[in-house]
C-alpha cells in the first residue's frame, strides 16, 4: 500500500470512530510505530487529525478546519512551487478565477505585477493582495462570509459566479484520489466550486502532494474534469501513475 493510500485509511478510520491507535494501526498495515507516527504527523498538518498521546483523534468529522493563517503556512513551499508553475499558464487580456484555497492565494502572489488581468475571486485574502495593483481589475462574490476560510459562500455567491464565463478557473481543495477526484470538506464551498467550473473553459487544479490520496466529504469534480492537475514534485510516483491512468492530465512542476 502506498504511503498516500495508508494516510487516507487512517483519516476514514479515526473520522469513522472518533479516534486510532498508534498501536492498532501498527498491526493492521503491518509497519513500524515510527511509520504510522510519521503519518499521523502529516494528517495533522493537513488538518485532518491531531495527535494525543498513543494516537490520534478525529477533527475533519466535527467539521474542524485550520485557521487560513496556519493554512497559508502549511506546505508553503510545495503550494509556491505550484504557483509559480500555474502562473504561466495565466495570459494577459485573461479573466479568471480563484478560488479560496491557500494555493490560490500563493497564485495571485505571483500575478501582481501583471497587467490587463481580470480576477473574479471569493477569497477576501485575494482581494487584499491584489488591490491596488494597477494592471488588476478585481470582481468580488459577495455572500455569506466563513470566517474559518475567510470566503464568501452561499447562493448570493453562486449567483455572481453563474453570471459571468471566464478563461480560466484555478482551485484546491482538501483532498484528490484517483477514483474519487477533487474533493473538499464544506458543502457550501464544495457547490461554489462547481459553479467556478461551469463557468469557466479552462479548468485548473492545483493541489500539494500531501493532499494526495485523501478523500473529503464532498466531491467536487472527477480528475477527467480539470484541464490540468498542477503538482509538486513530492508526489509519489505511483499516484501520479494512477492518476494518469484514470485519465487526469497531471503536470509536476518543477521544484525551480
Amino acid at each position: 500500500m502506498l504511503a498516500a493510500e495508508r494516510r487516507a485509511t487512517i483519516a476514514r478510520l479515526a473520522k469513522q470512530h472518533g479516534s486510532v491507535r498508534v498501536a492498532d494501526l501498527r498491526r493492521q498495515f503491518d509497519v513500524t510505530e515510527e511509520t504510522i507516527r510519521r503519518d499521523l504527523e502529516e494528517l495533522e498538518k493537513s488538518g485532518y487529525l491531531k495527535r494525543t498521546y498513543g494516537g490520534a483523534v478525529s477533527i475533519n468529522g466535527t467539521g474542524f478546519e485550520l485557521p487560513y493563517t496556519r493554512r497559508v503556512e502549511s506546505h508553503k513551499e510545495e503550494k509556491n512551487i505550484i504557483a509559480r508553475h500555474a502562473a504561466t499558464l495565466v495570459q494577459e487580456g485573461e479573466t479568471i478565477i480563484l478560488d479560496a484555497s491557500t494555493t490560490a492565494l500563493w497564485l495571485a502572489k505571483h500575478l501582481i505585477d501583471r497587467r490587463d488581468l481580470t480576477v473574479v475571486t471569493n477569497s477576501i485574502q485575494i482581494m487584499l493582495e491584489l488591490a491596488g495593483r494597477p494592471g488588476i481589475r478585481i470582481i468580488c462574490t459577495g455572500g455569506n462570509l466563513r470566517d474559518r476560510t475567510l470566503a464568501f459562500v452561499g447562493p448570493l455567491a453562486e449567483r455572481a459566479i453563474a453570471g459571468y464565463y471566464v478563461d480560466k478557473v484555478f482551485m484546491s481543495g482538501k483532498g484528490l484520489t484517483p477514483t474519487g477526484g477533487l474533493t473538499d470538506s464544506n458543502e457550501l464551498e464544495v457547490e461554489l466550486k462547481k459553479a467556478m467550473l461551469a463557468a469557466a473553459k479552462t479548468r485548473v487544479a492545483i493541489i500539494d502532494s500531501s493532499k494526495m490520496g485523501h478523500r473529503a466529504f464532498a466531491r467536487i469534480a472527477e480528475v477527467t474534469e480539470f484541464s490540468e492537475i498542477v503538482t509538486d514534485p513530492g508526489i509519489d510516483l505511483a499516484m501520479a501513475a494512477a492518476i494518469r491512468e484514470m485519465g487526469g492530465n497531471l503536470a509536476i512542476a518543477p521544484a525551480e
